[in-house]
């Protein structure tokens, strides 16, 4: 396949053929984790750089890793290493990197539009690992893969995502993507979490998350950003926990079959309780997993490549 664009900037771009498309291709790359030699040539000679300007260890290590799996070259820029601590505008450290011939551009940052800024300036194709409170396009797409690995379906799943969705990019990317897929979406959390208007986008609203988990074959939990708690979002974590924690307890009347998902870091015993986290119906660390073939999948697709993968 084809994608549309020369960059993955967000979810809301994709159309529903697209991601099944990616899904497809990641399932083809998920043997290659399997072999005692982890590598094929696919991308030999082809050049990727990690740019993130925000921290992160799942995410970039996937990347990374997906890079080196494919043996292109992968080189990791962080924001301490870059020329931005001595004032260079992100523009012109974008330039100047393009300038050595990179094939791909994966870039991270804390503020909202920066990949597309970026992509709009450079010739190279760039992923967008996650901005701000807007998108996280890949860690959607692997949820979507897990999900899928799972139900073997997509269209008609219910799903529940938990949690401070206002500020959340990763909401965001599988709210976006979900609904493109046929799946019903339900956000939960307190009022001050939810985004005003948040029902236009077609999702449906709860304050109850208890209510909200027996009617889905998918719950997502979200982390809370502690670094968010003196905004006033609720009055303490132990409140926050009483009501929105996913314990065995709230978990009673869901069905029985349910999906428990969480993009990582989690804070234990916050949004998840820890029996629920390492239970029978945790896929968390298949999320994990997952995430290193989806991103290969990309990375192989964005530099030319067609469905039938070469390895």
């Amino acid at each position: 396949m084809n994608l549309v664009s020369k960059d993955i900037l967000g979810t809301e771009q994709l159309t529903r053929e697209e991601i099944e498309g990616i899904l497809d291709t990641a399932v083809s790359f998920k043997e290659v984790s399997t072999r005692q030699i982890k590598k094929v040539p696919t991308l030999r000679g082809r050049t990727i750089i990690n740019l993130f300007f925000e921290a992160s260890t799942r995410t970039r290590t996937s990347f990374e890793i997906a890079g080196k799996r494919l043996s292109a070259d992968v080189i990791n820029i962080s924001a301490s290493t870059s020329s931005t601590v001595k004032g260079e505008s992100l523009l012109d450290t974008a330039y100047n990197l393009e300038a050595m011939n990179p094939d791909l551009l994966i870039v991270r940052h804390s503020i909202s539009g920066v990949p597309h800024m970026i992509a709009s300036h450079i010739k190279c194709p760039v992923i967008n690992a996650g901005d701000g409170a807007h998108e996280h396009p890949t860690q959607a797409l692997l949820d979507l893969l897990t999900i899928r690995e799972h139900t073997k379906q997509l269209a008609g799943l219910k799903v529940a995502i938990v949690g401070d969705i206002a500020h959340s990019r990763v909401a965001r990317s599988n709210i976006h993507a979900m609904l493109k897929c046929g799946m019903d979406v339900t956000v939960v959390g307190p009022p001050t979490m939810i985004p005003v208007g948040m029902e236009c986008l077609g999702v449906r609203i709860l304050h109850d998350l208890e209510e909200a988990v027996s009617q889905v074959d998918v719950v997502m939990m979200l982390r809370i950003q502690l670094e968010r708690q003196n905004e006033g979002l609720f009055p303490s974590f132990r409140e926050y926990s009483n009501q929105f924690c996913l314990t065995v307890d709230k978990l009673k009347h869901s069905p029985k079959n349910i999906l428990i998902m969480h993009p990582g870091p989690v804070n234990r015993g916050i949004e998840i309780a820890l029996d629920v986290m390492e239970g029978p119906h945790s896929v968390i660390l298949d999320q994990v997993n997952n995430g290193v073939a989806l991103r290969m999948a990309l990375m192989y697709l964005l530099l030319g490549g067609s469905s039938e993968t070469d390895h």
